[in-house]
């Protein structure tokens, strides 16, 4: 009972000391995760907007998966509304 009791002590300040240390950094975090979502949207959809991409045979088969978040990657490069002659989203 008493061991039990120090584990679960033990374990709630494990967690409590990774939350404060990953705290400052969740932010840095997401925007580069964004960042590199952007450049891989941009990649896959690069041919259709006139821009040669060396790697279209292989994101090809990406596009109609990437295609249901094309619409906030537009949004947020600054375009307001499809760059895409083919693909009317808004």
């Amino acid at each position: 009972m008493k061991l039990e009791k120090i584990r679960r002590l033990i374990r709630d300040a494990s967690q409590f000391a990774e939350e404060a240390y990953n705290a400052p950094f969740r932010s840095a975090v997401a925007r580069a995760r964004r960042e590199q979502d952007d450049l891989f949207m941009l990649l896959i959809f690069s041919e259709m907007m006139g821009v040669p991409n060396p790697a279209s045979y292989y994101t090809l088969e990406l596009q109609p998966i990437m295609l249901e978040k094309f619409h906030d990657w537009h949004k947020r490069m600054g375009m307001p509304h499809s760059p895409l002659d083919q693909f009317k989203c808004c």
